[in-house]
């Protein structure tokens, strides 16, 4: 019985303290802000032509905006975008892996 407990006990300790380390460790990059807060479309394209980037997709993903485009140098790249401030989340490809 007392082993049953422990391991139940370390079982919940686990899974309350999984988020909270993930969260710390940057892991979590969905964006959470209001829809009346979000950049229209068209600015996040005119922002990637800014970058160079030329933009085949263009779509919404944990909240985040995702490019899907590719680099001035061709190179394919995934970008996420904070849809209030544009800012890069992630970006992966090209140069940014």
């Amino acid at each position: 019985m007392r082993r049953r407990t422990a391991i139940l006990a370390l079982g919940v300790c686990l899974a309350l303290g999984l988020p909270a380390a993930r969260a710390l460790a940057g892991d979590n990059d969905d964006c959470r802000v209001p829809m009346a807060d979000w950049q229209p479309r068209a600015a996040v394209v005119q922002m990637a032509a800014a970058q160079g980037w030329t933009v085949q997709r263009l779509r919404i993903h944990d909240g985040c905006y995702v490019i899907y485009a590719s680099d001035r140098t061709g190179q394919r790249i995934r970008v996420r975008l904070n849809p209030e401030t544009l800012a890069v989340v992630r970006l992966e490809g090209g140069d940014g892996d």
